[in-house]
């Protein structure tokens, strides 16, 4: 029974990430549409948006993580960041007046955007618990979000286009609740572990350990190339190359798909391999990809690159959220918000670099600054202690 018990809970914890990712790609891949077409305001109040919610869910989740960690149930929090992505989801479905959603519906998002980092650290502490495989079941997780990722952007768009975004936002609101269900009947409360006295406890002002500066940084550079290479490259292929705009959702549907098994692959090569030798992999996998689009701009070379950016992305999702838990012990909440900091904080460059640099020299040169980048990301990453 007890067994039984153990499975049940962690593929409810599956579930869960499954779900928060569905109801992410619900909202996320057509955010900038709406703000055009529904709210109709400027793109410099669209790229606004943007930028006042990620500050935002840095600032707040920082506190969520502070707060989790130190006290607290985080199975109480997790469902309270549920409700506020419920209210979210409300709010972008009924308004559509431009000051309510950049100041109340970005502040629901950032309180509902917290609960991705607090499910995984739930799901960690639950794991070392349990004495479960953590590294493998936290990549499972990851892979589900994937799978999200796959199939949410396409349901997005038709359901936007087809049927209007209040009906895409009611639907993100409903796939909360029933997540909010699971996370409040099914998932387990963990007590806090002391510490061992000999084994040092990194607080959220990590700054003091060199390698989780050294990891952020890697980290966030990492992200600002995926984001910029996001961002830029459906309208570089249309724009630069004269390829079909379907092309760019076939290229990131590949790339999410390709990511799952390099996600579970990682998971289990990282006993023998080690997660810093994993972590430089893809941060060379990564320079291979942008050198690849600076190299071999057209279709078929296109669609082949993309097993590189699979190999980059699926590794440092999956395996660099644990490398900040390991490097920050006892601090669970503290560490995988930093990693989903690194990641917001990488959006609020990529979209400063990107705009900057294709209104003054063009697309081409976006990938150029982005294989640089992803040159420094490697250096710095060398320079991490194997955790």
């Amino acid at each position: 029974m007890a067994a039984r018990r153990l499975t049940f809970i962690f593929a409810t914890f599956l579930l869960v990430s499954f779900l928060i990712g569905i109801a992410g790609a619900l909202q996320a891949p057509t955010l900038s549409l709406f703000l055009t077409h529904e709210v109709q305001v400027r793109p410099l109040w669209v790229g606004m948006f943007y930028t006042v919610n990620a500050l935002a869910g840095i600032a707040i989740s920082f506190l969520l993580a502070n707060y989790s960690d130190k006290r607290g149930d985080r199975r109480k929090l997790l469902f309270l960041c549920m409700l506020m992505a419920i209210g979210n989801s409300l709010v972008f479905a009924f308004s559509r007046d431009y000051l309510l959603l950049i100041s109340v519906g970005v502040l629901l998002a950032a309180m509902g955007n917290a609960a991705m980092p607090q499910l995984f650290a739930l799901a960690r502490e639950y794991a070392d618990r349990s004495a479960r495989e953590v590294v493998m079941f936290s990549s499972m997780m990851r892979a589900t979000l994937s799978l999200a990722w796959v199939l949410g952007p396409p349901i997005s768009f038709m359901l936007a286009l087809n049927y209007g975004f209040t009906l895409m936002y009611l639907c993100a609101a409903a796939v909360f609740v029933f997540s909010a269900l699971l996370v409040w009947f099914f998932l387990p409360s963990v007590a806090r572990i002391p510490q061992p006295l000999d084994k040092p406890v990194v607080h959220v002002s990590a700054w003091k350990n060199r390698d989780v500066r050294l990891l952020f940084f890697a980290s966030l550079l990492m992200w600002t190339c995926n984001i910029m290479y996001i961002i830029d490259m459906p309208l570089y292929i249309t724009a630069e190359m004269g390829l079909p705009e379907g092309l760019a959702g076939l290229l990131m549907g590949a790339a999410a798909g390709m990511e799952i098994p390099v996600m579970l692959l990682a998971g289990y090569l990282v006993k023998t391999t080690g997660k810093h030798r994993l972590m430089l992999c893809a941060t060379a996998f990564g320079v291979l990809f942008y050198l690849g689009l600076i190299l071999f701009p057209f279709k078929a070379a296109l669609m082949i690159l993309q097993l590189f950016n699979a190999i980059f992305i699926g590794i440092i999702a999956g395996i660099g959220m644990l490398y900040f838990q390991d490097l920050m012990p006892g601090r669970a909440g503290s560490a995988t918000t930093l990693f989903t900091n690194s990641i917001s904080t990488g959006a609020i460059l990529a979209g400063v670099l990107q705009g900057t640099i294709v209104e003054n020299f063009g697309h081409y040169q976006v990938y150029c600054v982005a294989t640089g980048l992803a040159v420094v990301a490697l250096l710095l990453m060398m320079r991490v202690k194997n955790a």
